[in-house]
């Protein structure tokens, strides 16, 4: 399926690497709780995010549901598919591409999580729910620009609901539960001020880019941007084999990664580079478990090997490296490399630790 009229091809975008596998892993993996693109301007983050939705393949969705529920899945699905499913009703369906969700800034609680009619609730009985964003986000992309501008409230429900996956509303004493499994993008230029860590620690992946200094790389991302300005479709076609070869990869995973397998072995390694490197809490070693897992499916392997690991551990580890006031966050790589050695583990080709 050609990308999106007017859609710069995922494919198409120069160097990024450590972003453009972040975003794959999660347009695979939702579960991995979404991941921050920290960047200056002008580094591709906004290109990045739309054109993986426009990569994404079509999604089947039950045509008059408002949270666009799976048709096939039913432990996914709203309370009111279910209960149609329930009663032997046939579900209407219909394939569409995956919808990029862009919050505003100044967006309220009300607004991103919906609203209940408390009135007629109180009246009648029967919860009515005006949905809000995190319902259109659901089976989409969710993207926030900006994201350490955000009121750190709207960050604190948003991760709440990547993780979870679903979104609970609750206004005196009434309820309404409906699912919100979204691809949570967040982009944010560091000179504008950072996160709380609190809230950074919540994103299950992080990768900080810069600007391409290789001349001769900066003459192609140039040479690609005026062609694709001169005519976006037949520069989008010219990118269509691979952007189809991705798509079937991204299918593939997503069918292998419930298969995929992780040895106790690299259980402990995750575990001991997690203590060594000096993060908090459980969220990094579970998260690098994922991670390397929803690699391994999108090498189209079952058995996460050190390769997985390894390249797992800038992508969960760079946002949650315990540092001193005014320090960068960074992975300290020579003293990972360190562990990495002392654990027997060599990196791999292709790597960037």
């Amino acid at each position: 399926m050609p990308a999106a009229k007017g859609c710069y091809p995922f494919t198409a975008i120069v160097g990024q690497e450590e972003m453009k596998k972040g975003l794959l892993l999660n347009a695979i993996n939702p579960r991995l709780s979404g991941i921050l693109i920290k960047g200056e301007k002008g580094t591709a983050k906004s290109t990045a995010v739309r054109s993986l939705a426009a990569l994404l393949p079509e999604i089947n969705v039950v045509q008059d549901c408002p949270f666009g529920c799976d048709p096939e899945d039913e432990t996914t699905m709203c309370i009111n598919c279910r209960e149609r499913v329930a009663g032997k009703e046939h579900l209407p369906v219909e394939s569409r591409k995956m919808k990029v969700v862009e919050l505003p800034l100044s967006v309220t609680e009300d607004r991103v999580v919906g609203t209940i009619d408390l009135e007629k609730a109180i009246k009648t009985g029967e919860k009515h729910f005006e949905p809000g964003i995190l319902a259109c986000a659901n089976r989409g992309v969710l993207y926030i620009d900006e994201v350490n501008l955000l009121d750190d409230h709207i960050v604190d429900i948003l991760l709440d609901s990547a993780a979870m996956g679903y979104n609970i509303v609750e206004r005196e004493g009434v309820s309404f539960e409906h699912p919100a499994n979204f691809i949570l993008v967040g982009t944010m230029n560091p000179e504008e001020g950072e996160l709380r860590p609190q809230l950074l620690d919540r994103f299950g992946l992080c990768v900080g880019i810069t600007g391409i200094t290789d001349p001769g790389l900066r003459v192609e991302v140039i040479k690609r941007r005026l062609r694709y300005e001169a005519d976006p479709q037949a520069f989008a076609g010219k990118w269509e084999d691979e952007e189809e070869k991705i798509r079937r990869d991204i299918v593939g995973a997503k069918n292998i990664l419930p298969d995929v397998a992780i040895s106790d072995v690299f259980l402990f390694i995750i575990a001991k580079i997690a203590i060594e490197v000096g993060v908090d809490g459980h969220r990094a070693d579970i998260t690098m478990i994922k991670t390397a897992k929803t690699m391994a499916a999108l090498n189209g392997r079952k058995e996460v090997n050190a390769d997985d690991v390894l390249n797992s551990v800038n992508l969960a580890l760079q946002h949650r490296m315990r540092r001193r006031p005014f320090q960068e966050p960074a992975v300290d790589r020579e003293r990972l490399q360190d562990v990495i050695n002392g654990l027997g583990l060599s990196t791999c080709s292709g790597c960037n630790h």
